[in-house]
């Protein structure tokens, strides 16, 4: 194994003594939840009969019996998301592979899953960000009945996944593990789609055309194929040891990921306080795996929401991270692939060029990953660096190819597209944000222009309709913040944007919302904060302002304007942007929420010292 990058163990280190307190207290409340024997042991009769009232007469007997473990199953299916239609048909198959290793299983509960692709643009995603935290929510409550032995969480999706980790580590003396569905076939190119979505912008193609192109990309049972969040969210579940090796991206309905979900569920039983591997999530999950997802998200050009959701996700176990880790990692992590946005690839070609099971193994090689980890495997995270296949009928792994099969889309260690990762951390007098860069041009990454401020992202679209932003600008949008409005991603900004730059126009976004996972191409500081509803210097922007987004040195400022700070923030009527469509139910979250920097979270888990 390769000596360790000296930045690597330097930034994993601060964080082990910055979470020191919180670490060893979340550990010490596994450990005290991990039981003698099966959970459902310690329930009453009552108890356990409410349990199994509905099982099969063969699982009751081995509920009772009790020298089984039996597997809490978390599912996000719903047959609106393509991405977790088939998740449908996992239980079934989870439980017949299990009834034949004297193991059962029970779907534990579901949570919600919201599509960002279906309400970008739209009120709902106003609710987007803080679906999260009700799945872990949900997540937890699923597994409040105390009578599993392990569990498995089906889902895939931008916050699902986030959420329904934040709740299993609520759990982390359970051996737990994720389970995706796989991406869909690969479908209309991403630069066509993009191109339509450009024409429309314009006005030079209408609804029709572009609703054609729209289905022809997103056409069939799976993940979106670009590489968003829902996508960077397997990498990262494959960088932290919780997938089947090789699992992410393995398209559905194929035998080998019929294979996958049998195989997941054999591991999971495999691993409880009942047998002789245990592995319980807390184990597979510190500090180190955290920073593995952060090496992983540089080296693959992966998703800003991770900027916010993986720092949520590391607390829930006890980890805290900030953007100066992030910018830290991202300064000696090669970036490696490159995928739509940051390339014309999608995630099935980079998974036929090697995908996952090459990246980790160079940046192993590398000495900028951990590979001394404990993951849901029992070994460390070169199991990872593999592929599975099927061996007539038996799953099967191989080693990942040593070498690229197109240097177009995934390049090694070596030569890398780029010698620094996807994201970086701005910071001036209009506070901290972050910005993706794989996507942008690098004569794209410096712009300074004049502030033009506006209340919306329809404001912007208004004016881009009506001619009137045919000029070098900023523009800036605050109040876009979680306690606002809920964080809502912008991306509907990113096309006639993209329009202006295409002119020959030098255009940024400056704003304390989010962009789609997808984002590039136009370069955008976004979850800037403090939020404007807080005080933050980016509700103290005017018209006219000259603002400089420096992605090359890392800078966000409004330029030669000293007094900023002391400015008045203009009061704003955000009543629009918090009543119907359900919005009005979550102003508890709103009231609650931290900062993005802090994970936007709206529960606090350093309460009582994580206990």
């Amino acid at each position: 194994m390769a000596m360790l990058n000296d930045t690597l163990k330097r930034v994993t280190d601060r964080i082990a003594e910055r979470s020191a307190e919180t670490r060893n207290a979340y550990l010490q409340q596994m450990r005290a939840a991990v039981s003698e024997g099966p959970h459902r042991s310690s329930v009453s009769c009552g108890n356990l009969a409410h349990a199994a009232a509905a099982c099969s007469a063969g699982d009751k007997k081995a509920l009772a019996k009790g020298d089984g473990p039996n597997i809490g199953i978390v599912t996000a299916y719903n047959d609106m998301l393509s991405a977790h239609q088939p998740l449908g048909a996992y239980p079934e198959i989870i439980k017949n592979t299990l009834s034949n290793e004297g193991a059962t299983a029970q779907i534990a509960g579901g949570v919600p899953a919201m599509c960002d692709g279906v309400t970008q643009g739209q009120p709902g995603m106003d609710l987007s960000l803080f679906s999260r935290d009700v799945i872990a929510m949900a997540t937890a409550v699923s597994l409040s009945h105390n009578v599993f032995d392990g569990a498995l969480m089906l889902g895939v999706c931008d916050k699902i996944v986030p959420g329904l980790f934040i709740g299993a580590a609520r759990f982390g003396h359970l051996p737990i593990m994720f389970l995706p569905a796989g991406p869909m076939g690969s479908g209309l190119s991403n630069d066509e789609k993009a191109r339509v979505r450009q024409l429309y912008a314009e006005g030079k193609v209408g609804k029709d055309e572009l609703l054609r192109a729209e289905s022809e990309s997103y056409h069939s049972p799976g993940t979106c194929t670009f590489y968003g969040t829902a996508n960077s969210n397997q990498m990262m579940m494959e960088a932290m040891g919780l997938h089947l090796p090789g699992s992410a991206f393995v398209n559905p309905g194929t035998p080998l990921r019929h294979a996958i979900v049998e195989e997941t569920a054999r591991r999971v039983a495999a691993t409880t306080a009942l047998g002789d591997e245990y592995i319980p999530f807390c184990d597979v999950i510190d500090e180190r795996a955290v920073v593995n997802a952060i090496v992983g998200l540089h080296a693959t050009g992966g998703s800003t929401n991770h900027l916010i959701h993986l720092v949520a996700m590391a607390r829930a176990a006890g980890v805290l991270i900030n953007w100066d880790d992030f910018s830290e990692l991202s300064a000696v992590t090669p970036l490696l692939a490159r995928i739509y946005p940051n390339g014309s690839a999608d995630v099935n070609h980079f998974h036929a060029a090697g995908g996952l099971a090459f990246v980790i193994r160079e940046l192993i090689d590398a000495g900028v990953m951990h590979g001394d980890v404990t993951t849901a495997m029992g070994e460390g995270l070169g199991a990872y660096a593999t592929s599975p296949y099927l061996d007539g009928e038996t799953l099967a792994w191989r080693a990942a190819p040593a070498e690229s099969g197109n240097e177009d889309i995934l390049r090694p260690a070596s030569d890398p597209v780029s010698e620094t990762g996807g994201l970086q951390l701005l910071k001036g007098n209009v506070g901290r944000a972050v910005i993706k860069v794989s996507a942008v041009k690098p004569e794209r990454r410096v712009v300074e222009a004049p502030a033009i401020v506006f209340s919306s992202q329809a404001e912007l679209m208004d004016r881009f309709k009506a001619g009137a932003l045919n000029k070098d600008f900023v523009a800036v949008v605050p109040f876009q913040g979680p306690k606002a409005n809920g964080m809502p991603e912008l991306h509907k900004l990113t096309p006639p944007l993209g329009v202006l730059q295409d002119k020959g126009f030098k255009v940024a976004l400056v704003t304390d919302g989010r962009m789609s996972g997808a984002s590039g191409k136009v370069p955008a500081a976004i979850h800037v904060t403090p939020e404007a509803l807080d005080g933050g210097a980016i509700g103290k922007v005017q018209d006219g302002d000259i603002v400089r987004l420096d992605a090359e040195e890392g800078t966000l400022e409004v330029v030669g304007v000293a007094d900023l700070e002391t400015r008045e923030t203009p009061s704003r009527d955000l009543a629009g942007d918090r009543w119907e469509t359900g919005r009005e139910l979550f102003a508890g979250m709103r009231s609650l929420v931290g900062g993005a920097e802090d994970g936007a979270m709206t529960f606090d888990l350093e309460e009582r010292g994580h206990g």
